[in-house]
């Protein structure tokens, strides 16, 4: 039996779109809606808020409420309670850092978008199973670059997967990831410091914005969405991603 893919294809491109999405730890829910608008205005179009506060669910029914524009997903997704808490917070999407069969079956059956961590072909082989195409590859400053991503990817591009690398990655090593083939957007905790975060520096995280959206919009864009398919899948149209652009408008 075939699964339904996980992802749909609208919100794989809307993440591409905004080509990086911050990671952010929020413990007051009164910076929710701040923390978005300041990501927003420079350039980012995605969210992910991770499940590591006892808040975090508020978190993202603050962001939902107040500043719909951005994508606002979640993070840290251990458990089916994490899944529904998500869920009904209203998230975007969910990630996790490993590749969990149970959550994925609890977010298969709640609806929600949902992106298992992996590391190694076996976990990509467990994630492929259960319907997922679009992964996390966590953590992915230990794990050798963008290059070891695209060899233990080649195996299994023919299938349409993509990659949401996380994990150590910095404003200076960002291009490489954004310039690899399999990457439909890269997280990152750089974009929005728990320290910034802390003092409420808004400025701060719209520059953090801006400075990551600056290389985004540097980077190599397909004319067409089957001129991406082939220079990722040669051979294959990739159905889950179209051409990129960054347009805060659109994201």
């Amino acid at each position: 039996m075939t699964l339904k893919p996980m992802f749909p294809d609208p919100l794989a491109e809307r993440l591409a779109r905004s080509g990086v999405a911050a990671v952010v730890t929020v413990e007051n829910p009164d910076d929710a809606a701040p923390i978005a608008r300041a990501l927003l205005d420079g350039g980012v179009g995605a969210i992910e808020l991770t499940f590591r506060t006892a808040r975090a669910a508020e978190v993202i029914r603050r962001i939902r409420a107040e500043v719909p524009e951005i994508l606002a997903g979640a993070g840290t997704l251990l458990n089916r309670a994490h899944v529904e808490a998500a869920m009904a917070a209203g998230a975007g999407f969910g990630v996790a850092p490993g590749c969990n069969p149970t959550t994925i079956a609890a977010a298969r059956e709640c609806g929600l978008p949902f992106a298992p961590g992996v590391m190694t072909p076996t976990d990509m082989e467990i994630a492929l199973e259960h319907g997922c195409r679009v992964l996390k590859y966590f953590p992915a400053s230990h794990l050798a670059g963008p290059s070891a991503l695209e060899t233990m990817a080649a195996p299994f591009a023919h299938l349409g997967v993509r990659f949401l690398p996380l994990g150590g990655i910095t404003l200076a090593s960002l291009p490489p990831w954004l310039a690899s083939p399999s990457v439909l957007c890269v997280g990152g905790s750089w974009l929005a410091p728990r320290e910034v975060v802390q003092r409420q520096d808004w400025a701060t995280l719209r520059r953090n914005a801006e400075l990551a959206a600056q290389l985004v919009r540097a980077r190599p864009l397909a004319d067409s969405a089957s001129e991406l398919g082939e220079r990722v899948h040669p051979g294959g149209y990739c159905p889950q991603i179209r051409a990129r652009s960054l347009s805060p408008d659109r994201a």
